[in-house]
């Protein structure tokens, strides 16, 4: 499946200038749909109205009085604050009230484009691979993607869910866009005015009308990602949308029919949520009519090296480097390593690979984790600890544990991911480190 990704919708707050006018002009070439308001009040205006995924705002405007005037009506998109020959102490006390980072300006084409890229994924949307597991995945995706019913989308963290979705929209024909509502880690009234918007005075903070997500999608779509964090009122109003095609804003008195369809995505068991009464049974059942489980990469060893070489050459490009193919050595550590973090983890460790490496290929030295520890020194020391003369004269329980903490150790600690790969329950793991630290064996940490 493969689309192109839509266009970030950019608001550059600030006097017009020539700087100004020259991120605005970097920002279109680097995939932008970029808008212009003169001061904070146009672009308060202008955000109840239409949104927007990424704000930049001059740094000699009021950042602070701006941001306190999102979280009161409830906005929550990301802002950057800029400046021309601004000092250290004007960019540290925007970075303290609340802006993501700091822009100086006249900007550089770079900053401009990974500004864009921090939210939302660069390129063409590809879903790599032939596992038998992805193969699946992906034709219910498309068998699916032309119709209005929901999708859930359920894995672990770095599956690709999110890419998924956003090639099932492609794939559905729909003229509107995808617009995404994180729901964890938001409170639930921000959570609210995001999807469906609010009345003027609804509560103190909503001095204007402000437009929602279902209205604002259109005939397009909209992203739920982690959906088992919404609230139980949250959750009502959502099955409410899903059933009806009517919404009402916070507030609001009479209804607004909405054609959005929903995608939703999952790292946790919403069944068990459903059994601890934290999500409703019904709105499962309505969200999951279509599931598309996405496999862990450790299911999917023989997609790695082709996934690797698609970042290597990816990235390289990218990042404007003469593209290096990965060595026989490098691919070999890559493939047996168990990858807790998935996809996202494989092509953070490349791109490391990329910017590191110094020889004519990417050898096996290059490939770096998050932590600084080099794959190719973890995979020797893990290597033939355990071969065949030396199960002779060990126990069954002696044999199992080394099992259990060389896994573990391999997935820096990750419990779901060794326990995935060991075939046993997340429960039994447990109970068997529980048993191992009281006999004072050393086990990994979790993350």
């Amino acid at each position: 499946m493969k689309g192109m990704t839509p266009a970030v919708r950019l608001l550059l707050v600030g006097a017009p200038g020539s700087e100004f006018r020259l991120a605005a002009d970097l920002a279109r070439a680097a995939g932008a749909d970029v808008t212009m308001a003169d001061d904070a009040a146009e672009a308060i205006a202008l955000l109840r109205i239409s949104g927007g995924d990424l704000v930049m705002i001059d740094v000699d405007a009021d950042v602070r009085g701006f941001l306190q005037h999102l979280r009161d009506e409830r906005f929550a998109v990301p802002v950057i604050a800029c400046g021309i020959n601004a000092s250290a102490q004007q960019a540290v006390a925007a970075i303290r009230a609340g802006a993501r980072d700091y822009l100086p300006l006249p900007p550089e084409r770079a900053l401009i484009a990974a500004a864009i890229a921090s939210v939302v994924a660069r390129g063409s949307i590809e879903i790599l691979g032939d596992a038998p597991d992805l193969a699946r995945a992906r034709n219910l995706a498309l068998a699916v993607a032309r119709s209005a019913s929901p999708v859930l989308l359920v894995g672990e963290t770095g599956t690709g869910k999110g890419l998924m979705a956003r090639a099932i929209h492609e794939a559905s024909g729909r003229l509107g866009p995808i617009l995404v509502v994180e729901c964890a880690g938001v409170a639930p009234e921000i959570v609210d005015s995001e999807l469906f918007g609010h009345e003027q005075g609804a509560f103190a903070g909503a001095l204007g009308l402000r437009i929602g997500r279902f209205e604002k999608a259109g005939s397009g779509t909209i992203l739920l990602r982690e959906v088992g964090a919404l609230s139980p009122g949250t959750q009502a109003r959502l099955l409410s949308a899903l059933q009806e095609h009517h919404i009402r804003r916070i507030g609001g008195s009479h209804s607004v029919a909405v054609q959005a369809r929903v995608l939703a995505t999952s790292t946790i068991d919403l069944q068990q949520r459903v059994a601890a009464g934290a999500f409703r049974a019904d709105l499962l059942a309505r969200l999951g009519l279509a599931r598309i489980e996405m496999p862990p990469l450790r299911q999917r060893r023989g997609d790695i090296a082709l996934l690797a070489r698609h970042f290597a050459h990816r990235l390289a490009d990218a990042d404007g480097l003469s593209p290096r193919p990965l060595s026989d050595a490098a691919e070999g550590v890559l493939q047996a390593y168990g990858w807790p973090g998935n996809v996202s983890e494989l092509e953070d460790a490349i791109h490391r690979a990329v910017l590191i490496a110094r020889g004519p290929r990417i050898e096996a030295r290059d490939i770096v984790l998050v932590d600084g520890s080099q794959l190719a020194q973890e995979h020797a020391a893990t290597e033939g600890r355990l071969e065949i003369e030396g199960l002779v004269g060990r126990t069954v329980e002696e044999v199992e544990r080394e099992l259990i903490l060389q896994t573990l150790q391999r997935c820096h600690g990750n419990r779901t991911s060794a326990s995935g790969i060991l075939g046993i329950s997340v429960r039994t793991m447990r109970n068997k480190l529980k048993t191992f630290i009281e006999a004072g064996i050393a086990v990994s940490p979790a993350p």
